[in-house]
């Protein structure tokens, strides 16, 4: 088939499997990942996420990690909100968990859309494929630019003027020599809106992002207790942190979320804080099961959710964390007694 046949019909058919954008590179399209992955790792900037120093050449050169591919498609997916996320930070007795992470494990939906799509491709062109989804040592962000899909702002996140930034990304890499696409350049212009509203200061410049202060990282990959100072700061966010992605001006062209499987189950829209605390570690894995959040464990969720309590001003959830106290997990234990002391000191 031509190869132009061939991308065109590709293309085709992601769209009739559920994807909002598809578009194709090369894997030698991004010659400056490896040296920008070099300074963030020399710099520290990852904390404890030392995955990314494994494999760190995979990582800064997708032709390592498959040298027979030829083409790589990438795969964009909407997972836009109904609402302003940061509207749930006033709800101080509640908890606020990241958009992508209220419902399904993104990664177990994607996936299977992905193979829908290469299990075409195989059959169309007689190919090898791999599909990639976050998980493995692909530079989804740099490959998405290089395929045109759209540019990494400022807050390091890659979007779109067709799709704003609330969406995923997925990887087909293949052995199929398909027509590339042209690169998307930036189009942030004098905007600061994500650098400024980000409550820890973790961007050192624009598109730098220091990992050791993002609420993200902080709340889903950082082991043990957080620094005193960064724990006001996380405010009621239990799990991830949306401030920058959500006063992105390119959303007014955001596009609505295509499976509903992304739709917020209602208890994870703004859950008590009180009942959160109470959870044990059957009921977190009950209440988690499907959910990318059951990846960090009861023990880091409930860390979190006594950080919030701490800076909830409300009183009421004193007798909350006096009885995680003395917990058998040292940082859960440790958050609760600094969440006493906020509540007696009045801070």
């Amino acid at each position: 088939m031509d190869p132009n046949e061939l991308k065109s019909r590709l293309l085709a058919e992601a769209e009739a499997a559920g994807f909002a954008m598809a578009r194709v590179t090369r894997p030698d399209a991004v010659p400056k990942a490896a040296e920008g992955l070099e300074a963030f790792l020399e710099a520290g900037h990852h904390g404890q996420m030392t995955w990314l120093a494994d494999r760190s050449d995979w990582r800064g050169n997708p032709a390592a990690l498959w040298p027979e591919a030829r083409s790589i498609v990438m795969l964009a997916e909407p997972y836009t909100p109904d609402h302003d996320p940061l509207e749930d930070l006033a709800r101080r007795d509640r908890g606020v968990i990241s958009v992508y992470a209220r419902n399904r494990d993104y990664h177990d939906v994607l996936k299977k859309r992905l193979k829908r799509v290469a299990r075409w491709l195989v059959a169309e062109a007689s190919c090898e494929v791999k599909v990639f989804v976050d998980t493995a040592p692909v530079p989804e962000k740099p490959l998405g630019q290089a395929a045109g899909l759209g540019w990494q702002g400022k807050h390091t996140n890659l979007l779109s003027r067709e799709l704003g930034n609330w969406f995923f990304l997925g990887a087909i890499f293949t052995t199929a020599d398909l027509p590339s696409d042209l690169p998307e350049t930036d189009h942030c212009g004098s905007c600061r809106r994500c650098l400024d509203i980000c409550p820890t200061d973790a961007f050192p410049a624009p598109y730098q992002l220091d990992a050791r202060l993002c609420i993200s990282y902080l709340t889903i990959e950082h082991r043990g207790p957080v620094d005193p100072a960064l724990r006001p700061k996380i405010g009621n966010r239990i799990y991830g942190c949306d401030d920058c992605l959500a006063v992105c001006p390119w959303n007014k062209f955001a596009e609505t979320a295509r499976d509903i499987r992304y739709a917020a189950r209602p208890e994870l829209e703004a859950p008590r804080l009180a009942e959160l605390a109470a959870l044990d570690d059957a009921g977190f894995r009950r209440m988690f099961s499907g959910s990318p959040i059951k990846r960090i464990g009861r023990d880091r969720f409930v860390r979190n959710v006594l950080y919030a309590i701490g800076n909830s001003d409300d009183p009421g959830l004193t007798p909350v964390a006096q009885a995680l106290t003395e917990d058998t997990d040292e940082a859960v234990a440790d958050a609760a007694v600094w969440a006493m002391e906020r509540f007696s000191h009045g801070d």
